[in-house]
């Protein structure tokens, strides 16, 4: 029995090359999940609530990232690519990505 979802937005932090990312879920019930690099979803109350415990955690949304801040982090904002996949399964061996280093 799945929730529908209105939007899924993708949030990333960053140690070195290695990409943690997060996705953050907005439920139709206005309720929010955000599955986490575990690969574990954590409920919470609202969108809102969800954002602060991931600023609070260092991530930073991927839609709100510009070039700049990606070189900031040291790499570019086209290396940056969200996991995909149809279910957890799929998604979990994603959720920490290493990039290659820049030489």
């Amino acid at each position: 029995m799945n929730e529908q979802h209105t939007h899924d937005e993708w949030w990333i932090a960053t140690l070195g090359r290695t990409v943690v990312w997060a996705r953050l879920r907005v439920l139709d019930a206005g309720t929010a999940e955000v599955l986490d690099s575990d690969g574990v979803s954590q409920p919470y109350d609202s969108e809102d609530t969800a954002r602060a415990a991931l600023m609070d955690a260092e991530f930073v949304a991927l839609d709100g990232l510009d070039e700049d801040d990606a070189q900031d982090r040291g790499f570019a904002l086209e290396e940056l690519v969200p996991p995909s996949g149809e279910d957890i399964e799929q998604l979990r061996p994603q959720m920490v990505q290493q990039l290659p280093s820049h030489h």
